[in-house]
């Protein structure tokens, strides 16, 4: 107990000593952009609707050559493309040698055997995947 008496009072004791000293990386003038508002001197923002937002894009004075989500060039990436499950959509890391679906856990690969083979072309029809089922 006495242990914890004296532990006690050196930690009362410290904050006393830093409390003089600013913090090196805290900025006393620092006014956070969110708070304040019109008490800071600042005009409450103005929300716009999409449709305003469209006009004012509209009346920008565009380039033929500016570039656009449309014709900006990339090259293909070198990842691989990521492979999803076609019953969960979870990442999937292995395939049925069988039905060529792609599966994620085990659960979903006694589900898919279980399937019908019309139902595993559809499957391999909405990933536009070549259904090769016996």
């Amino acid at each position: 107990m006495n242990e914890n008496k004296m532990v006690s009072s050196e930690f009362s004791t410290t904050p006393v000593e830093k409390a003089g000293k600013p913090l090196p990386f805290k900025d006393p003038n620092f006014v956070h952009s969110g708070h304040g508002g019109a008490v800071a001197g600042k005009k409450n923002r103005t929300w716009k609707n999409l449709k305003q937002i469209l006009a004012a894009e509209r009346a920008l004075p565009w380039q033929l050559n500016d570039p656009n989500y449309f014709s900006i060039d990339a090259p293909p990436s070198f990842k691989p493309a990521k492979k999803y499950s076609d019953v969960s959509g979870l990442l999937a890391n292995y395939t049925d040698p069988q039905s060529k679906l792609r599966f994620s856990t085990i659960e979903e690969f006694s589900y898919i055997r279980r399937l019908p083979s019309d139902v595993i072309t559809g499957y391999l029809a909405l990933r536009k995947a070549t259904s090769i089922v016996p």
